[in-house]
Order: C-alpha cells, then sequence, then structure tokens
C-alpha cells in the first residue's frame, strides 16, 4: 500500500495535527520546529502511540521502515507471539530507573546496620540483641532488600500480621524500630514524606484486632509497712541496695536503672536524662531527681572507673535480679513474676516488660 504523505509535504506541513500515511504511521506536528512520527495501533482494547523518531532524524522512508518493523512485533506470529511494544518500553524504562535507585540507595537492611552500628557503643546488652535479631527475624525477610522510598505501608502489614496478635509487645517494638530506621534516612526538609512505618488509622484496620488490655496491677507493699521497708533498706548497704533506693525515688525501670549512666545525669538541673533508646517507647525521658536520690549519685561517684552509675563488684553491669536478691536479704517476701513468650497475652500477665524481644 502506497503512502499517502508525500516527502516535500511533510518537510513543509507546520500546521499542528496528525496525519496519517497508512497502516498506522502518523506525522505529529505541534509546532513549525517539532515533528515526530509515531506508530498507532490497538492491543488488549487499548489505544497506543509507539513513537518513531523526529522528523529532523527519521526520513519518511525510515519511518515506513520503523512502522513494518513495529507491526510485525505487535501482531506476532506462529512461532512469537505478539507484544505490547509501548508496554515493553515503558517496563523496561521503569526497571532501568529501579536499577539506578538501587545501585545508589541502600537497602532497608543496610540502613538498619548502618543504625545499629551508630548506637553499638550506647546501648545496654539487650539492645545489642534485640535489635539485629528482631529486625533479622521479622523485618528483613519482607523489607530487607527494599530501598526506603520502595518500602510501602502493605510491606509492613505483611510482616506484622502473623506477630500481631501472637506476639503483641514484640510487633510493636519491631514496628517502632523500623520506623526510627526509615525516618533516619530520609529528607529532613521532605514535608511530603509519610512513614510507611507509622501506625497510621489506615494500617491499625487493616492488622487483626487486638483484645482489650486487661489491666493487672504489680504485687506492692502494703501501706503501713513502707516507712519500715525504707528504714531497713537505708541501712543495708552495698551498691546494689543503693541502686534499689535510687530506683524507689525515680518510680523508672529496673533495666533503665541498672544501665544508668553518668553522660545521661544532668547536675546542675538535676535531672536524669534517659535517651530513648533505651526506653520501652524509644522517647527521651527526663526524670528530675530529689535531693536522695541526687545523694545517692554523689556517693556512686566515689572510685568511679566506668560509665555505669551503678557497678557490680567486678566492675561490670549488675543483673536486673540484684534488686530482688536485696529484698531476700532483707525478708522482704514480693511475688514478683516475669513472663515469657510462651505465656500467651503479655498484657494480661504481671510483667517486667523490657525481657520482650
Amino acid at each position: 500500500m502506497a503512502g499517502r504523505l508525500k516527502s516535500l509535504d511533510v518537510e513543509r506541513e507546520t500546521k499542528s495535527g496528525k496525519y496519517a500515511d497508512g497502516d498506522g504511521l502518523y506525522l505529529i506536528v505541534n509546532g513549525p520546529t517539532s515533528k515526530n512520527w509515531s506508530y498507532r495501533y490497538w492491543k488488549h482494547g487499548k489505544e497506543r502511540w509507539h513513537g518513531l523518531g523526529s522528523f529532523k532524524e527519521v526520513s519518511l522512508k525510515e519511518a515506513r521502515l520503523g512502522r513494518d518493523a513495529a507491526r510485525l512485533r505487535v501482531k506476532g506470529d506462529r512461532n512469537v507471539p505478539g507484544v505490547d511494544i509501548v508496554q515493553e518500553r515503558r517496563a523496561a524504562r521503569q526497571e532501568l530507573k529501579a536499577a539506578e535507585i538501587n545501585s545508589v540507595q541502600p537497602t532497608f537492611e543496610q540502613c538498619a546496620e548502618a543504625y545499629i552500628n551508630e548506637h553499638w557503643n550506647s546501648w545496654s546488652k539487650r539492645h545489642r540483641d534485640q535489635w539485629p535479631s528482631s529486625l533479622k527475624r521479622y523485618a528483613y525477610p519482607t523489607i530487607g532488600k527494599h530501598t526506603i522510598a520502595e518500602i510501602k505501608p502493605s510491606h509492613i502489614h505483611d510482616l506484622l500480621k502473623p506477630i500481631w496478635l501472637e506476639k503483641r509487645e514484640t510487633a510493636n517494638r519491631v514496628r517502632g524500630r523500623i520506623e526510627t530506621i526509615i525516618a533516619k534516612n530520609v529528607d529532613v526538609d521532605d514535608k511530603d514524606f509519610r512513614n510507611p512505618a507509622e501506625l497510621t488509622k489506615q494500617l491499625r484496620e487493616k492488622l487483626p484486632k487486638r483484645s482489650k488490655r486487661v489491666v493487672r496491677h504489680h504485687p506492692a507493699l502494703p501501706y503501713v509497712e513502707a516507712a519500715k521497708f525504707i528504714i531497713r533498706l537505708a541501712e543495708a548497704e552495698g551498691t546494689a541496695a543503693a541502686m534499689l533506693r535510687f530506683l524507689i525515688l525515680t518510680a523508672c525501670r529496673t533495666n533503665e536503672v541498672v544501665e544508668a549512666r553518668w553522660s545521661e545525669i544532668d547536675r546542675p538541673s538535676s535531672i536524669w536524662k534517659i535517651p530513648g533508646e533505651r526506653m520501652k517507647m524509644d522517647q527521651d525521658h527526663h526524670v528530675p531527681l530529689v535531693d536522695h536520690a541526687m545523694k545517692i549519685i554523689d556517693q556512686m561517684r566515689d572510685g568511679r572507673q566506668s560509665d555505669l552509675i551503678f557497678t557490680n563488684p567486678e566492675g561490670g553491669q549488675f543483673s536486673e535480679n540484684a534488686m530482688l536478691a536485696v529484698l531476700d536479704r532483707l525478708a522482704i517476701q514480693l511475688p514478683f513474676v516475669r513472663f515469657s513468650e510462651s505465656m500467651g497475652n503479655h498484657d494480661s500477665n504481671i510483667v517486667d516488660a523490657d525481657s520482650v524481644d
């Protein structure tokens, strides 16, 4: 079939429009200096326009040859099925773009390792154990190889769903750690960014419904016995006893006191500044220190050899059971109860929740 267009007419045409040559070949004019060839076809019920180049670089004859080659690919034959060449080229561009991004941007796993390494020296043994193990077990299989930009809320949903009910506290911590690592690796000036690990209403609604928390209070010393106990504790010797007094005066968690560091004490303001990475909710916590708490701090300064405020006789960190041992030594019997993953619903038990991954 002879084409409708003539080379001279194509060269002279300046009026905007689409000029058909036949068999799907069009000259698309967008102005005196903008002329391009395109092959129009239909695939799977959709109209497609496949660019064949600029008139400045591709002649009418070359455009027809390009059209014929494209038609063969779209139509296919007995041995080779037809393809959607526009979609194929679009997919190729997307793959190239993704490859370029991946070659420059680190994966989530790499970002997580960098974050862990950055905070390693300031973390307790528990944090050093829990952060890498929980991310490796629950996060990396789903998002480990993704870049930060590739992570979607649906990824977070998929990795949380299996543990959302069975390991409630673990799920909360894993989600928070992922959110922290993602936040660490985005532009602080990007106002449009929304952290995919944020516990939004959409994500919460998609996850399985949790039962309401059952509040069970910790066992407590009868009020009438409190004064007698404090007097006995004040008379007790040893760093562990001082540590227990400090815990009572600050109303903090056992692990926070055991891991307390001199660098966290603001002596002029009488404030204990606990960094977020050592807190259950990963948020900085400032604790006012009363005079008696400051006296304990000052007593611990004598012979200071470690960044830890309270050190055992070997100069290392106390076990969290050290304060329980003080109670035993004073013949104070309180039914402290810890829990493990095997005990089911963590929130319905009397717990020391710091033992959760």
